[in-house]
């Protein structure tokens, strides 16, 4: 008996390790590349070459000066003698450009000044901190030696600082980036309302939607259902377009409504590149996703309970409020969880028709990947909204239970 159960665990096993290793190669494994990343960053300690993917320590001597030498200390003759000494290296590797970007992640303005001291590394000769400040004077900036300490070392969490909108001072304390380099937190804050506003749109609109599906009959439910499905047999990119369309200046909604004379001509309303046309296009595409999990508990509601709760005395309000409501909560759940999570990270929407106001932190973590190439702070970004959904599905969890989650 135990070793048929045995055989049947293995088997069981065997039947789902595809799947298993499929989860495991395109999902866990990404996510753990991606926080890894978050605060692993070698672009100032090793150099890769291309071609042959041979990895070159780079930054060496100066490195060796911070390991013999406490933070704070003002650098030296010494200091700049190693400094000239790994910039002979950086020229010999063509790498001058990957050290300074490293370090222009966190001090703008400091690439050129790495360029071209490795331009004129072979040049420079004793005194080298005179030599060094022939070149450019911020060669002496106390910040940029604090950013190139950090830098020595390859693991670091300066990114989860500038996701924060932080930054370490010359000592090496934590203090706010300046008022007009604050972006991160206010874009965080601005996803989270209008992921929350999307969520609870999605709900006024949803609700009354999946409660006629469920009550209508089968042949007429199903046929409206095939409504609701549409979306999802089209495009995202096609819906998406569809909507500047209709909200751009001379679009179809201005057009009508200056036609019908509720609007001047001069008085059009702006509904794109706003946060109002991410949220109206943002509702519509995500609508579905609450309008599923809502119908799919509220078809097996027996609608002889609210029957019984009029016929007992209780008004329509009533037996809605205390019998028919709080039987639909885990579709209400469910939904809102999907709705909120698949908006906190949409890209091609707010992008589309979001412009600079209307725009969530995934456009800019697709900027720091695609762009600035500061895949580090990107993953610290995208680690940071992981961290907070996983909160609020960890809050899910404490307040509905995980195990009323329906879906479908």
């Amino acid at each position: 008996m135990a070793s048929a159960q045995s055989h049947a665990r293995r088997r069981a096993f065997f039947l789902v390790l595809p799947l298993l290793a499929f989860i495991l190669i395109t999902f866990v494994a990404p996510i753990g590349q991606m926080l890894h990343r978050s605060f692993h960053n070698d672009g100032f300690t090793m150099h890769e070459d291309i071609g042959t993917g041979v990895r070159t320590p780079i930054m060496t001597n100066l490195k060796a000066w911070f390991d013999a030498n406490p933070a704070g200390t003002e650098p030296t003759e010494e200091a700049f003698a190693a400094l000239a000494a790994d910039m002979v290296v950086l020229r010999e590797l063509k790498a001058p450009g990957q050290a300074g970007t490293r370090i222009n992640y966190e001090l703008s303005g400091t690439r050129s000044m790495f360029t071209k001291a490795a331009r004129q590394a072979k040049k420079l000769e004793a005194p080298y901190k005179d030599a060094f400040l022939d070149l450019d004077k911020d060669w002496l900036n106390p910040d940029l030696w604090r950013v190139m300490r950090d830098a020595s070392s390859a693991y670091t969490f300066n990114f989860y600082l500038a996701a924060l909108d932080l930054t370490r001072s010359s000592d090496g304390s934590i203090e706010k980036v300046n008022e007009n380099r604050q972006v991160y937190v206010t874009l965080f804050t601005r996803t989270l309302f209008l992921s929350v506003l999307i969520t609870f749109l999605t709900f006024v609109l949803g609700y009354p939607i999946a409660h006629l599906l469920a009550t209508l009959p089968l042949r007429y439910s199903n046929l409206l259902m095939i409504l609701v499905l549409l979306p999802f047999w089209t495009s995202l990119l096609v819906r998406t377009t569809s909507w500047m369309v209709l909200l751009q200046s001379q679009g179809v909604v201005n057009d009508s409504l200056v036609g019908l004379g509720l609007l001047g001509d001069e008085n059009r309303l702006q509904m794109m590149y706003n946060q109002m046309g991410t949220v109206i296009a943002m509702t519509h595409i995500l609508l579905p996703f609450m309008v599923l999990p809502l119908y799919s508990v509220m078809r097996p509601i027996n609608p002889s309970y609210v029957r019984a709760a009029r016929s007992l005395g209780a008004t329509s309000w009533t037996a809605f409020r205390r019998i028919y409501f709080p039987q639909t909560i885990p579709g209400i759940g469910a939904g809102a969880l999907l709705v909120f999570i698949l908006a906190v990270g949409y890209y091609i929407t707010p992008a589309l028709v979001g412009g600079a106001d209307g725009q969530l932190i995934s456009n800019l973590i697709a900027f720091h990947m695609q762009k600035s190439l500061n895949w580090s702070l990107a993953a610290a970004l995208a680690a940071l909204l992981l961290g907070g959904i996983l909160i609020l599905y960890w809050l899910y969890d404490r307040l509905i239970g995980i195990d009323n989650l329906k879906l479908g």
